[in-house]
């Protein structure tokens, strides 16, 4: 009697299913995974991706509102006139001390106040609550917060309280000064701080609640004073919830057209990037320089998160081995 071939391979000596089984059903559990994301994969595609080609396509277009006539193919034309136009250049610098001035007081705040957040006292729940409170107002509001509320030269606060302290001495003419006026610059930083600083407190404090307790407290045990543990163990561990913090401060401060717009409309050496790109386009109608700049700033903002979701990366690593 003769022994035929089939076609199926037997199963392995545990009765297994054979590898090639195995990948074939492995492919169509992770093909049934995906199909339901395709709907959602498309939609991110058709809202993100399709403008941003938009943007490079118009980007090497001569297009602008007021020339219709001369419409046209610019090729490199309006990247050669984003990087020689005195403007922008003066709105770099201005983007890069505002974006400086910002992160780092920002950071400095929010790291007092999540060392302060971060011991037991009664009504910690509430300060947080309120302390987490400017970073969740609209920054319309904000910036129009302190525009009228605190830097008004007739009504604001800050004048008010200048004249509150020379009349208890006596004097009836105390000083006015005109904040948007004589530091625009700083008054635009203030704003930004104000709303900033709660986000910086949250990511700090959470990196101090992961802080191992066991060590500390061994710390204390062996005599390090509170000044020695904040140095050698709470800074190191808080390196990597500085660096994010840092670079997603960034990534949002760089790309702020609110409160530049609303508090000093980009007067008085004001002007930052977002807002260039906004006289560019609305203002000169330059539609390819103006997408142009838009590109440029998209670019250096990527490579700003590059950095951010490789700290993300790490620290997520850092937890799981845990």
């Amino acid at each position: 009697m003769s022994t035929r071939a089939t076609d199926a391979p037997s199963p392995g000596p545990d009765g297994a299913a054979p590898a090639r089984g195995r990948t074939a059903a492995d492919r169509a559990t992770a093909h049934a995974r995906r199909t339901p994301l395709l709907p959602a994969l498309a939609f991110l595609i058709l809202v993100t991706q399709l403008p941003f080609v938009a943007t490079v396509v118009i980007s090497f277009l001569r297009w602008n509102a007021l020339a219709p006539e001369n419409r046209g193919v610019a090729g490199f034309a309006n990247y050669r006139a984003v990087f020689t136009d005195p403007a922008l250049r003066s709105s770099v610098w201005t983007t890069i001390l505002l974006t400086v001035t910002v992160v780092l007081v920002s950071l400095l705040l929010g790291l007092g106040l999540a060392l302060l957040l971060d011991r037991s006292f009664r009504g910690r729940g509430l300060v947080r609550t309120l302390l987490i409170t400017p970073f969740l107002v609209v920054p319309v509001a904000a910036a129009l917060l302190w525009k009228h509320a605190f830097f008004n030269a007739s009504y604001g606060f800050l004048n008010g309280v200048l004249t509150w302290l020379w009349s208890l001495f006596g004097s009836a003419s105390p000083p006015q000064p005109d904040w948007l006026t004589s530091t625009p610059l700083a008054a635009v930083e203030v704003a930004l701080i104000w709303q900033w600083t709660p986000f910086m407190m949250l990511i700090l404090l959470a990196g101090l609640q992961s802080r191992p307790a066991d060590v500390v407290e061994a710390a204390l045990v062996d005599g390090a004073s509170p000044v020695h543990i904040f140095r050698y163990l709470t800074l190191p561990h808080l390196r990597r919830y500085l660096e994010l913090a840092a670079l997603l401060g960034t990534i949002y401060i760089v790309q702020n057209f609110d409160a530049v717009f609303t508090i000093t409309s980009g007067g008085l050496g004001t002007a930052n990037l977002p807002y260039t790109i906004y006289q560019t386009f609305y203002q000169a109608h330059d539609y390819g320089r103006a997408s142009a700049q838009g590109v440029v700033v998209l670019l250096g903002s990527l490579v700003v998160a590059t950095f951010a979701l490789r700290t993300v990366s790490s620290l997520l690593r850092e937890e799981s081995a845990r």
